[in-house]
């Protein structure tokens, strides 16, 4: 009889993998869409496990079972990976060789050591403060009276007194960001020790800041000059905090963990290094974009990856691209890619429509459709290359999509 995995280890869109599970944590994974899961039909206690694009880790707890942890590991480098995150996430602000990653196979254990670093680094030099708007009840006045909350409350009393006041505080959102990602990052499965160590340091150090409760809203910062030694941490514990974690608790079924969908991360790389890259052209690049329809009546919407369009004639595109994490196969990309990105270009009125790919066997191909005058180009993006490489790549092929505009 076969002793049940305490931990698997998967990598991500390799091929499926036999592991003897638990059935109620394989029956979770199949229902959490996590990855791929089905019991083996010839072994029992053994269920097949697929990654798919999803990488990271999370443990699944059930009752009466040790719990399981299941690591998929990405593809790409780490340090690429962490690139395409943090290129996407500030471009501006993005410099090679900010963390050190390399040194981790797992992307959770990466991610705790990239974030701490950041928050070091931002607050090194002290926390963060700022003007903060509190309302109290006291014996004095401070600041400034709430008249009206005075007489629903007092009813003409003289004392207490409601008042409002803007008191200078570490206690503002950008600290309180920091805390909260901390907070989640140590209630994770599979950080290293030395980083764990390292996050309640940083948690001491924010040991005065009002820490976030469950289902709270995220506090709301903006980028500024007097909070730009921040902004790099901030963004990354907005992806630690936001939506990216996976926390589910049916009954007394538990998987908690965190994952990154490199469809997600690929497709957010593509469309900001564009729309950067597009700049000096001239033009609005914008991502996701709204108000795109197949049919005259609007009744069903489109929402290509990335829309050039003309800033002389607001709302008149250029260029219209959809970015595909996926590899070229020995019959080529799959034709529906073709379809969509045909229907992106009739909707808006396109000749030529781009779709981004992963990687291929041949850097570009081009397809002419018969009887509609459109063009569609397939690309190949090479990840497995330095970042200077990758955003060289991506220029060029702005300059591509610029000349066929003009």
């Amino acid at each position: 009889m076969s002793t049940v995995a305490a931990s698997v280890e998967l990598v991500e869109h390799a091929r499926a993998a036999n592991h003897p599970l638990p059935d109620a944590v394989g029956r979770a994974l199949a229902s959490s869409r996590i990855i791929e899961a089905a019991p083996d039909p010839y072994v029992a206690g053994h269920w097949v496990l697929k990654a798919g694009s999803k990488v990271g880790a999370v443990s699944v707890t059930v009752p009466d079972a040790e719990p399981v942890t299941v690591r998929i590991i990405p593809k790409v480098p780490m340090a690429r990976l962490f690139f395409l995150l943090g290129y996407s996430l500030d471009p501006r602000g993005w410099r090679d060789g900010q963390v050190d990653v390399a040194e981790h196979r797992e992307v959770l254990p990466a991610l705790a050591h990239a974030f701490e670093r950041q928050v070091d680094r931002s607050i090194r030099a002290g926390l963060l403060q700022g003007y903060r708007t509190t309302e109290d009840t006291a014996l004095v006045v401070r600041g400034r009276m709430r008249e009206a909350e005075q007489l629903r409350r007092r009813f003409g009393a003289t004392l207490p007194v409601e008042i409002t006041y803007d008191e200078f505080t570490t206690d503002i959102p950008e600290n309180q960001m920091l805390r909260a990602a901390i907070d989640r990052l140590l209630h994770l499965p599979g950080i290293p020790r030395a980083v764990r160590a390292r996050l309640l340091h940083q948690r001491t150090r924010l040991a005065d800041v009002t820490p976030l409760t469950r289902g709270q809203r995220l506090p709301d910062w903006r980028p500024s000059r007097r909070n730009a030694r921040y902004q790099h941490a901030l963004h990354l514990a907005r992806t630690i905090l936001d939506g990216a974690s996976v926390e589910h608790r049916p009954g007394g079924l538990r998987i908690d963990g965190f994952l990154f969908d490199m469809n997600k991360v690929f497709e957010d790389f593509v469309c900001v290094a564009l729309r950067e890259a597009l700049r000096s052209y001239g033009g609005r690049g914008v991502l996701q974009a709204k108000g795109v329809h197949l049919d005259e009546d609007a009744r069903v919407r489109m929402r290509p990856d990335f829309v050039w369009y003309n800033d002389g004639h607001p709302g008149r595109p250029l260029a219209v691209v959809d970015a595909k994490y996926k590899a070229e196969k020995g019959s080529g990309y799959p034709d529906s890619d073709l379809y969509q990105m045909l229907a992106y270009c009739t909707a808006l009125g396109l000749s030529v429509g781009h779709l981004v790919y992963a990687k291929g066997n041949v850097p570009h191909a081009g397809h002419r459709v018969r009887e509609a005058g459109i063009v569609l180009h397939q690309h190949a993006l090479d990840l497995d290359q330095l970042p200077d490489g990758l955003l060289a790549d991506v220029n060029a092929l702005a300059g591509g999509m610029a000349v066929g505009c003009t």
